[in-house]
């Protein structure tokens, strides 16, 4: 059978209800005929249209992210966004679960977490297939989908109650429509002082001057600022968590890998690192 969160789903040509096809829970099918079949691991393409502006993450940096994140650096992060999606999630133990959407889910190790705590239905957006391949077999009773943000989303209006956004881009206005009145969007970003002990050797980018104004003004056409709490962890990371931590951020995609794996060779056994963020909620303004 297909998810939960499937039926909350448009065609991403014609925009249409998608519903089941033939494919055993393997196949959408909108009514204009457009069907798309689940890959081997899972996840559904939906990517269709002229290319996005958006640059996927390659394989091996969704294989740093996996490890990295498996290893638990980051769990008390993924415990304290699941925490504050859950008022909105939460309904009458006779009535349906809410729904949520993860956008630029990753590894899906986020959404796992929140999965793990709250009945809920999910939607796990990406732009990477090698993420999907992951998130899927993680995350096999959400629906997956390779598809870009700054597209049209292909989430009815009003189709969700959450959509959380850890380190991923933010198209305010989608969001704000897939989202129920009452919903909430949970937004996760670096503050100063973030991996600050490693992130110059490695080539890490750096935290932009003014980031939570730049937020706050992007969203405030569409959303109402709700609260804000920080979190900061103290990690002790190996020479191999190190090189993930480098490789599997946005800078990933200009690192010279060997030069990288060569910084990581020269490092002691344990470098003390300090992660600084900030969980940001808003409310859809009505």
């Amino acid at each position: 059978m297909l998810p939960a969160a499937a039926s909350a789903l448009l065609c991403p040509v014609c925009r249409k209800s998608l519903g089941p096809g033939d494919g055993g829970g393997r196949t959408l099918v909108c009514a204009a005929g457009h069907s798309f079949d689940a890959a081997r691991q899972g996840y559904f393409n939906f990517l269709v249209g002229k290319g996005t502006v958006f640059e996927a993450d390659a394989a091996d940096m969704v294989a740093a992210r996996f490890d990295f994140l498996s290893a638990g650096h980051y769990q008390p992060l993924a415990e304290a966004v699941a925490e504050l999606s859950a008022p909105a999630l939460s309904r009458a133990a006779d009535g349906p679960a809410g729904t949520v959407l993860d956008a630029g889910t990753g590894t899906g190790h986020y959404l796992r977490t929140l999965l793990d705590r709250i009945p809920a239905a999910a939607i796990g957006l990406d732009i990477s297939k090698f993420a999907l391949r992951r998130a899927a077999r993680m995350n096999p009773e959400a629906v997956n989908l390779v598809s870009d943000v700054w597209q049209p989303l292909p989430v009815a209006d009003g189709a969700v109650d959450v959509v959380t956004v850890v380190f991923a881009p933010r198209n305010a206005a989608e969001f704000a429509r897939v989202l129920r009145p009452g919903g909430r969007l949970v937004v996760v970003t670096p503050r100063p002082g973030h991996l600050a002990e490693v992130s110059g050797q490695t080539g890490m980018l750096g935290i932009e001057p003014a980031k939570d104004e730049r937020l706050a003004a992007s969203l405030e056409g569409h959303f109402a600022a709700h609260s804000a709490r920080d979190l900061d962890l103290g990690l002790s990371l190996n020479p191999r968590d190190v090189e993930n931590l480098a490789l599997m951020g946005p800078a990933g995609h200009h690192l010279d890998r060997a030069a990288l794996a060569s910084l990581a060779a020269g490092l002691p056994p344990v470098t003390a690192v300090t992660a600084r963020f900030r969980i940001s909620t808003f409310e859809p303004r009505s």
